[in-house]
Formats: C-alpha cells, sequence, structure tokens
C-alpha cells in the first residue's frame, strides 16, 4: 500500500517485522521472514536509504534498529500530496480544453435534450445545488416541473451566498398563496421583479449553463427541455433576461400590508392608518413609500387588478382602491396610467 511513496510492499514487511523487534540482526531478519540472506542486506540497504533503518558502520552483521516512520516518511508524503494537487489542476485544465474543443467542432455536445417532468426537476436541482455565483429564473404562471415551494434548493443555495434573481409573470401572482411564497424567497435574499408576460420559461446558472422548454405549454404531454452550455447561443438567453430585467418591475414583498390583529385577523388598512398619513399632509418631491405601499404599488404597476391584489394581501378591495387614490393625489395625477408613470419617475420602487 506504500508503494504509492517509494516503498515495496517487501521493504513494507521487512519493516514492520524490524518495528516489532525493536532491534534484529540480518541473520534474525532472513530467518523470520525466510528470505535469503542477501536479499535482506539489499531491502535493509533501501530502508536505510528511505530513512527508516538507523545508518550504523559498515559491519553487516550491526544490530539493525527502525526510525519512526512519520519523520522519515512526512517530507515524501507532503510532495506526493503536491504532485499530485498540481496533477489534479492539469487534469481539470485539460478537461476544460476537451470540452472546449467538443464545442468547436461538434455542436451535439452544446445542448442536451431531456424529457420528463421528474428529469426535468432533478436536474434544477442538481444545478441549484452546483451554483457558485448567481441563478437567473424566467418564471411563467403554472409551472412545468417544479412548484415554488418545492424549491427548497434555491434557500440552500442562498444560504451559502448564491445570488437570485428571479422574473415573474404576472399571472403567476394571482394563483392563491404566490405572494407568501415569493416574499420568504424575498425575505431569504433573492431579488424578484415582474412583468406582464415572458417569453419563454428560462433558468441560468453561473452563466454558464441554462435550462429552456422546447415545446410550449399550449401543447401539452410530457415537457422537454434543452440543457444549454457555454455557446453563444447562451450569450443570446443571458441577454434576454438581461434586458427583460431592465424593464420588470420591483417587488416590494417584505413586509404585508396587513398585520395580524390581536385575534389572528388582519387588521383592515383604513382602521390603520393616522391622519398624518392623508395626502394632503405628503408632499410628493420628497415622499417615499413605506413598507405597506411600496408593496401595493408593486403589484398595481404590475397590473395585477384591485379584488386579486386586495385577495393576495388580505384586505379589502375598498381599501385597496382607497390607497391607490391616496397615491394618486400625492403624485398630482388623476389616472392610473398616471400613477404608474410617477411611481416610474420618481423612483417609488
Amino acid at each position: 500500500m506504500l508503494d504509492v511513496i517509494g516503498l515495496t510492499s517487501a521493504e513494507e514487511e521487512l519493516y514492520r517485522c524490524l518495528l516489532q523487534l525493536t532491534t534484529a540482526r540480518v541473520d534474525e531478519l532472513a530467518g523470520r521472514l525466510r528470505r535469503p540472506r542477501a536479499e535482506v542486506i539489499e531491502q535493509v540497504e533501501a530502508l536505510r536509504a528511505k530513512g527508516l533503518v538507523q545508518p550504523t558502520d559498515s559491519d553487516p552483521d550491526a544490530p539493525l534498529r527502525p526510525t519512526a516512520p512519520d519523520v522519515a516518511l512526512g517530507a515524501t508524503l507532503l510532495r506526493r500530496q503536491e504532485d499530485l494537487e498540481a496533477a489534479r489542476l492539469r487534469v481539470t485544465q485539460l478537461a476544460e480544453e476537451y470540452r472546449a474543443g467538443l464545442r468547436r467542432h461538434h455542436v451535439d455536445h452544446l445542448v442536451e435534450v431531456i424529457s420528463g417532468t421528474r428529469v426535468l426537476r432533478d436536474r434544477l436541482r442538481d444545478l441549484q445545488n452546483s451554483a457558485r455565483t448567481e441563478v437567473l429564473w424566467f418564471c411563467r404562471a403554472n409551472p412545468l416541473a417544479m412548484a415554488g415551494p418545492e424549491n427548497v434548493e434555491e434557500f440552500d443555495a442562498l444560504a451559502r451566498g448564491v445570488g437570485y434573481r428571479a422574473i415573474y409573470e404576472r399571472d403567476l401572482l394571482l394563483e392563491p398563496g404566490a405572494l407568501a411564497d415569493l416574499a420568504k424567497g424575498v425575505a431569504a435574499g433573492e431579488q424578484a421583479r415582474v412583468l406582464d408576460r415572458l417569453p419563454v420559461r428560462l433558468a441560468i446558472v453561473d452563466g454558464r449553463t441554462a435550462i429552456c422548454p422546447l415545446v410550449p405549454d399550449r401543447d401539452g404531454g410530457e415537457p422537454s427541455a434543452a440543457v444549454i452550455g457555454r455557446s453563444q447561443l447562451l450569450d443570446a438567453l443571458l441577454a434576454l433576461f438581461e434586458s427583460h430585467w431592465r424593464v420588470a418591475t420591483r417587488l416590494r414583498l417584505e413586509d404585508p400590508l396587513g398585520v395580524a390583529a390581536a385575534d389572528g385577523r388582519r387588521a383592515d388598512a383604513d382602521t390603520r392608518h393616522t391622519d398624518n398619513r392623508h395626502a394632503d399632509d405628503r408632499h410628493a418631491d420628497s415622499y417615499q413609500p413605506d413598507a405597506d405601499e411600496a408593496r401595493l404599488l408593486s403589484l398595481f404597476v404590475a397590473g395585477v387588478p384591485d379584488k386579486s391584489i386586495a385577495s393576495q394581501l388580505g384586505v379589502s378591495r375598498r381599501t385597496v382602491q382607497r390607497r391607490i387614490a391616496d397615491l394618486m393625489a400625492v403624485a398630482g395625477v388623476d389616472t392610473r396610467p398616471g400613477l404608474a408613470f410617477q411611481v416610474a419617475r420618481r423612483g417609488w420602487l
């Protein structure tokens, strides 16, 4: 076993025998090991050269004593470890050169096609578990393989410092419990934005691998997806994500609009805002929405209907309408499109 550091099995056996005896002569070792005397002398000299037997005078019949193996072999082990690490790095470089060559000459290595809900879900989980820097998502309504609450890998990745940027399709926010689920991700460190529509479903990990479904949702059946490696196609998908990220509306989900009352129900916003929050007392030039208002505005600008906002936030529809009217007054506009424009212009989100 020690042959990896230059010690043969015969030398190791002789050394172990010497360790048991503490001190011995050549003839005694030859008798115990049942080896020719000349062979034992040769192996003793090899052990002495490796520092495992104490030096003696030229008398071949002088007593032999072993030395500590960690002292004799420690430096050799360290050198081998350094050599192995250097070799590992070289193999990694060669493997990357190999893959780069395949990508240049074999297009079928650029894109892998996978099929089936389970296979797609497992690949998404594996990629997130291997993520080191950032994960990007296009999240459309009615997920094909993995619903939001099932994606526990995101929280593990966020905990180890991986960044997450996700753009959600508006219809996804209308699903029951969607905002509560998104709020958990935002609280853990996810950056979330929303758009009316997204062109495709998409996940990109560390800017090196993307997964994109191949068949439109309406076609039904088992989903299939392309796993795309580093290529111009991946560069195009990264550019697609960044272009949508720039125009998407930030989701402010840090705090709920309603605060749990003592009896466990949400207090209606009409009963929580004091007179000093009335529109007449607020100045648009210096005004910044509080967490409740920012959350409402992010949904409003995303185009979520009042009824759905009220349902998701646990307040009445009348409360939502009143607060939007208040914010219109603060912004100095009399139309909802005007409020959406002022929200963007004044940086309220």
